[in-house]
C-alpha cells in the first residue's frame, strides 16, 4: 500500500511450538545477515524444564544493548493521566538477565546479577545522546543503590560521571530509587522525560508506563546495538490468551515498524503509516478489545490502510 522498498525474510517462531529452536536459529542467522529485523514477542515457558528466553538470547548474541520504549498519551484515547510523554532506555544484556543461576545445595539457589562499568556507561551515554537528538530536557537514572551498593552503586556513580560531561548541553539529570519511581510514575508521570535503568527495572517500569498510556497494544519499542537493530512492541507481552483469535491490537507492532522505517532512512513512508495509525486511534471508531471496543485486529489494520 505504501510500496516501502523492503524485502522480507519471514520466520514463524513462537517459542511455544516443539522443534522451534531450529527455526529460531535460522531467524537469528537472518538477523545477522540483514542487520535489521521486526519481531513479535516470543513465548518463554515458566517451567524450569522449558527453554531459556529466546528474546534474551537474541539481545545477548546480537549485543542489541539498548531497549527504547516510548510511552506517550495519544489524542482520542484518554486515560487517567494526560500529557504523558517519556522514553524508557533499558540496558538489555546483563544485570539480573545474565542467566547465571545454580542450586548450591538442595533448596538453596544462587542467582547472579552481573554489572559492568563498560555496559553501564554505554547505556547511559545512549540515553543522554537520545535526549540530545530528540530535544528532550531531562534524564532520570533509576536504581536501587541504597541496597545493592556495589551493583547498582556502580550504575549510579557511572551515571553521575557521564552526566557531568553533558552538563554543557543543558540537559538536566536526577536519580530515583526504583520503588519510589514506581509510585511517582503512577502519581505524577509528567515529571519524567528520559529514564535510564538496568535490565530488570526496565522490564517493570515499561509495564507501568504502558498501563499509564493505554496498555501494551499501543506502545512501540526497539532494541539497538552497534551492528544490529530489532524492532518489537515495547511492552513485551506475549498475549498468549488471545493467540489466534484476531483480537490483538496491532498498533504497537505497526508503530514499531514505523520506527524501523525511520532507522532505514524512510522517514516519509514512516510518517505516512504513523499518521494513519494515530488517526484511527483519534477517530475512536475502530477500537480493539483492549481499548474498550470489539473490533478485530483485521478491522484495525484495514482502518489504518484506508487512512493511508
Amino acid at each position: 500500500h505504501v510500496n516501502a522498498p523492503i524485502e522480507w525474510e519471514q520466520y514463524d517462531v513462537s517459542g511455544e511450538t516443539p522443534g522451534g529452536e531450529a527455526v529460531f536459529k535460522q531467524a537469528l542467522e537472518s538477523l545477522k545477515r540483514n542487520r535489521v529485523g521486526l519481531k513479535g514477542i516470543l513465548y518463554t515457558p515458566i517451567d524450569s524444564t522449558g527453554h531459556n528466553s529466546w528474546n534474551v538470547a537474541m539481545r545477548q548474541q546480537l549485543d542489541i544493548y539498548a531497549s527504547v520504549v516510548l510511552c506517550k498519551s495519544l489524542p482520542g484515547f484518554p486515560t487517567r493521566h494526560n500529557n504523558v510523554d517519556f522514553a524508557i532506555i533499558r540496558e538489555n544484556t546483563e544485570g539480573e538477565y545474565s542467566g547465571l543461576e545454580h542450586q548450591s545445595y538442595p533448596g538453596v539457589v544462587e542467582s547472579l546479577k552481573v554489572s559492568t562499568k563498560f555496559k553501564a556507561e554505554r547505556i547511559i551515554r545512549f540515553a543522554f545522546d537520545f535526549a540530545l537528538k530528540n530535544g528532550r530536557k531531562k534524564v532520570t537514572c533509576v536504581h536501587k543503590a541504597n541496597i545493592m551498593k556495589l551493583g547498582d552503586g556502580l550504575f549510579l556513580n557511572t551515571f553521575r560521571q557521564v552526566a557531568e560531561e553533558y552538563k554543557s548541553s543543558g540537559i538536566e539529570y536526577n536519580d530515583m530509587i526504583v520503588d519510589n519511581t514506581s509510585m511517582q510514575l503512577v502519581a505524577k508521570p509528567q515529571q519524567f522525560d528520559v529514564m535510564v535503568m538496568p535490565n530488570l527495572y526496565g522490564a517493570i517500569v515499561s509495564n507501568i508506563g504502558a498501563a499509564l498510556v493505554g496498555g501494551p497494544g499501543i506502545v512501540p519499542g526497539c532494541n539497538i546495538g552497534r551492528d544490529y537493530a530489532v524492532f518489537e512492541p515495547g511492552c513485551r507481552h506475549v498475549a498468549k490468551d488471545i493467540m489466534g483469535k484476531n483480537m490483538a491490537n496491532p498498533a504497537a507492532m505497526v508503530l514499531s515498524a514505523t520506527m524501523m522505517l525511520r532507522h532505514l532512512g524512510l522517514d516519509s513512508i514512516a510518517n505516512n503509516i504513523a499518521t494513519a495509525t494515530y488517526d484511527v486511534i483519534n477517530s475512536g471508531k475502530v477500537r480493539t478489545m483492549d481499548m474498550g471496543g470489539n473490533s478485530s485486529t483485521s478491522d484495525f489494520t484495514g482502518a489504518i490502510i484506508s487512512n493511508l
